[in-house]
């Protein structure tokens, strides 16, 4: 599984400035940590993490963990990227340097989804996990007919109940083999193409979820941890 992990954060760094956003502390431990337990309880055996801000600090927090003992069973390893590359240019980035050739899933290191690993996996790829929220505004639409996704909304024409992407992706090498080696996006450019061909499966989940790029959301999570994750935690 590749995980984002490289992006600067800037919505949140207003409470949150001294690490990189993955590693925002939550209860006394990094947001990485909650979401690293939660693949391996859903089965995830092999992260690469991709890195750029702060790459040294998340570095530094998988290795300590390594030496504590922690997720014994899961291999763990980083790729840096040399410049931000955007999500998309991450993802080509690691296609090109792990010499990936087959499928494998991507997941996005700001956002808490309560399951979906197994699921999307069971998917053929190019697949994308949705969940449906009460406000699409702040993440975009998504329309879906059946398990086709039709197209994406922007976050500004977006509002009301509705799909979102979640997160998280069955990709394959083969859509990143002719990369020129640009900053591009997943959401902005890949997805919108291979839904327009009638390529994208949508896996709708029904799980808690959060995504804590902004403040708000942030210490909503942080409540729920605090209080033993009793309520659902969905937007």
């Amino acid at each position: 599984m590749l995980i984002l992990a490289g992006g600067f954060g800037t919505r949140l760094r207003s409470v949150v400035s001294d690490v990189p956003k993955p590693l925002a502390p939550v209860a006394g431990r990094p947001f990485l940590y909650y979401l690293i337990e939660s693949w391996i309880r859903q089965g995830a055996t092999k992260l690469t993490l991709l890195l750029h801000h702060e790459a040294p600090l998340v570095e530094k927090f998988c290795s300590a963990a390594q030496r504590a003992g922690l997720w014994r069973d899961c291999q763990f390893r980083t790729l840096v990227e040399p410049t931000p590359l955007g999500t998309g240019g991450a993802v080509a980035y690691a296609v090109q340097q792990l010499r990936l050739t087959g499928s494998f899933l991507v997941a996005n290191a700001d956002t808490w989804i309560g399951s979906g690993v197994r699921e999307i996996s069971a998917a053929a790829p190019p697949s994308i996990a949705t969940i449906q929220v009460q406000n699409t505004e702040r993440y975009g639409r998504m329309r879906i007919d059946g398990r086709r996704v039709m197209a994406f909304e922007e976050k500004q024409a977006s509002e009301g109940p509705g799909w979102i992407n979640a997160g998280l992706y069955h990709l394959h090498a083969n859509y990143f083999t002719e990369w020129d080696g640009c900053p591009f996006s997943l959401e902005g450019e890949i997805f919108p193409a291979l839904a327009s061909n009638g390529e994208l499966s949508a896996v709708p989940l029904k799980t808690d979820f959060i995504d804590i790029g902004i403040p708000d959301d942030y210490f909503r999570f942080c409540r729920w941890i605090e209080t033993d994750r009793r309520d659902s935690l969905c937007i």
